[in-house]
């Protein structure tokens, strides 16, 4: 056997978002939100069925797939495969924004059921050694649970360091599914769940198509090539002398001419086509800023 990599595009999405093995998204969730007794899910339709690049190179996007179950509770699944700035803000828009759509004008807000982000994340994001934790809204004196509706949780996959002989729970053995799939040869043996077996069978790369195997490795390359992008940017910008580090204030500090430098950072990005995103991560400000620098300096073109 060999396994894909969980943590690609196509094969996140061929995995959790199969419409018609729905056994695999309600054991994961379950497992993970640590529902029981009349909080259980049983059945669950797949909201956003994972769709395939057009394109080996095509631009990678945010990796999620969104499901609702019979109580009419939304999950939305994300695979986060690496830090970028506001990422934080965007879950919670992104979240808060799925909550609120579920009515329109003049609709009853009583209609508004709970969303559930999860968060799978290959890098460490919170402060602490666990690598699971929930996040739900208490009140900071009582802790009194009362706002329930919105909560998220996370995934921690570098964190992670349980071995395939340690492992105990179902939570463990999807995250070490998630985590090493793509170096393993077997399905492991204490594979005893019909959704997580069914996830190890969709992540045989031996039961995949010509046209999924192409589609796997151009998500791969996209990826690859989104990072190349970010790399080559900043040794350009270093090359020209408008980065020069922390240290030298260019870049973050408190040191004068601060601005001015992330201006000419910015401009030198536009000339080499870079993406907001990209432009963000290399002056370490909030694309929202970047967006009003780049405003500016058309304004001033």
């Amino acid at each position: 056997m060999k396994f894909a990599d969980v943590k690609n595009d196509v094969a996140f999405r061929k995995i959790f978002g199969n419409e018609k093995k729905t056994v695999i998204i309600i054991s994961f969730l379950n497992a993970v939100l640590k529902l029981a007794g009349d909080r259980i899910i049983t059945e669950v339709s797949i909201v956003n069925p994972y769709q395939m690049p057009r394109i080996a190179g095509e631009k990678a996007t945010i990796i999620d797939v969104r499901a609702k179950d019979v109580k009419g509770r939304q999950f939305i699944i994300e695979m986060q495969v690496a830090d970028v700035d506001g990422f934080d803000k965007r879950v919670q828009y992104y979240t808060c924004r799925e909550y609120s759509m579920q009515i329109n004008k003049g609709d009853k807000y009583k209609l508004l059921k709970p969303t559930y982000f999860i968060g799978i994340l290959d890098f460490n994001f919170f402060e602490g050694a666990h690598y699971l934790s929930h996040h739900i809204i208490v009140n900071d004196e009582t802790h009194e649970h009362k706002l329930k509706d919105i909560q998220f949780t996370f995934i921690e996959l570098k964190k992670f360091h349980i071995k395939e002989n340690e492992l105990k729970t179902l939570k463990e053995k999807w995250i070490y599914f998630i985590k090493n799939a793509e170096n393993l040869d077997v399905i492991p043996g204490h594979v005893d769940d019909d959704g997580l077996k069914e996830a190890y069978k969709d992540a045989d790369l031996h039961n995949w198509d010509k046209e999924e195997w192409k589609d796997y490795d151009n998500a791969s390359i996209a990826e690859q090539d989104a990072i190349g992008r970010i790399t080559i940017a900043e040794k350009k910008a270093e090359k020209k002398g408008l980065i020069k580090g922390e240290k030298k204030g260019l870049i973050k500090g408190e040191k004068k001419g601060e601005r001015k430098n992330q201006f000419a950072v910015i401009k030198q990005c536009l000339k080499e086509n870079m993406e907001i995103e990209m432009i963000a991560r290399i002056v370490n400000l909030p694309i929202e800023e970047v967006e009003k620098i780049i405003l500016k300096i058309q304004n001033d073109i």
